[in-house]
């Protein structure tokens, strides 16, 4: 397994290792449900460090990119950051991605780590007919996520950027942090505020202890690769590979904000107009458990003896205390207050499909 510039960290503060797409990474510190309130009435840390970067740079930049993904990067301007699903041909989602613009030829692209690589060979291969440069730099960063709702006060105490004035999906590069030039952004996968920073792999540790000890009386806790998706579960944020994926679409995610069929083209897009107009045939729902049971990834939903849909996610949520579910379902029984079976382990469980987000999120507008 690769280890992260922090894995000694996690080791000293009794993380839980875990083989995560190749990394070792701390699934718990003190526990999961802890690491998962602490962030929604505090603050966590989180070590992110194996997700991956990829830099686009060249005259052609900003066209190649548009054309990459789904989203409209023509909207962006320098500083910002936006989410977009990235499409094979057949519309399925070769990833989904943060894009910042550092100006209109030369950004970031912020990919998932288990799909890193497959990403930086998609995207090397579609850039052959643009005049750019595509660079897989993730070896040059370490990257820390610090999230909750006394992020930006515990931050503060580290830096003179005046971080209030600093808006959601927007980064600033070459900030100053605990003594530390980096690149500061202010995005999030927890439903919460938060900040992102992008570091040399030198300065890794040296921060994240800075940071501990900034959040030592705020209720600042470590958090690992459990809390991290429990935190985005209840969100309702997708994870790739199960609410997104090569075969789910994103307007069957529930991602069409974020697919521009108004563009002039892009990868996926005929196929995705071709599904939009001819009406989607399934669609991603929220679910309640309504009999006893935990809901998880693969597990069938059925209704009179029919198989319906599958779960993509689901858990309990340990801030709404509830068993909830993200499930793929026939679009025949997505509406809200629709009663489904939930098949655990052999058992059909009553659940009924909920309005998402199953939390509202708390973000810096």
């Amino acid at each position: 397994m690769r280890k992260t510039p922090l894995y000694d960290k996690h080791v000293a503060l009794g993380g839980r290792i875990v083989d995560f797409s190749g990394w070792a990474l701390p699934v718990q510190y003190s526990g999961i449900v802890e690491e998962h309130l602490a962030t929604r009435n505090a603050a966590g840390l989180f070590d992110v460090s194996h997700m991956g970067e990829i830099t686009v740079e060249g005259k052609d930049a900003l066209k190649f990119i548009d054309y990459l993904v789904t989203n409209d990067v023509t909207k962006l301007v320098p500083q910002k950051v936006m989410y977009s699903p990235m499409c094979y041909e057949h519309g399925g989602a070769v990833d989904d991605l943060l894009i910042y613009m550092h100006d209109e030829s030369h950004f970031l692209l912020v990919v998932n780590a288990a799909n890193k690589d497959k990403d930086y060979r998609w995207i090397a291969d579609k850039s052959k007919k643009f005049d750019v440069k595509v660079e897989d730099v993730s070896d040059s960063y370490a990257q820390i996520a610090l999230q909750g709702p006394k992020a930006e006060a515990i931050l503060q105490k580290l830096t003179d950027v005046p971080l209030s004035d600093m808006k959601f999906y927007t980064f600033k590069d070459n900030a100053s942090v605990g003594g530390a030039r980096l690149l500061l952004s202010r995005t999030g996968y927890t439903g919460e505020d938060g900040f992102e920073l992008y570091l040399s792999p030198a300065d890794a540790c040296s921060i994240w202890d800075k940071l501990l000890e900034a959040g030592k009386d705020e209720g600042l806790l470590p958090a690992g690769l459990g809390a991290r998706d429990t935190l985005r579960f209840e969100a309702c944020l997708p994870l790739y590979g199960q609410e997104l994926s090569e075969e789910i679409t994103p307007l069957e995610a529930g991602l069409g904000f974020f697919v521009k069929l108004t563009k002039e083209d892009f990868i996926g897009k005929a196929k995705l107009l071709e599904q939009k107009e001819k009406g989607l045939k399934r669609k991603i729902a929220g679910l309640e458990m309504v009999e006893k049971g935990v809901p998880r990834h693969g597990y069938e939903v059925r209704l009179q003896g029919k198989r319906i849909g599958t779960i993509t996610s689901g858990s309990f949520a340990p801030y709404l205390e509830k068993y909830l579910a993200l499930a793929l379902l026939d679009m025949g029984y997505t509406e809200i207050g629709q009663e489904v079976y939930v098949d655990i382990r052999g058992k059909e469980r009553l659940a009924k499909v909920v309005e998402t987000p199953f939390y509202k999120r708390r973000y810096k507008r």
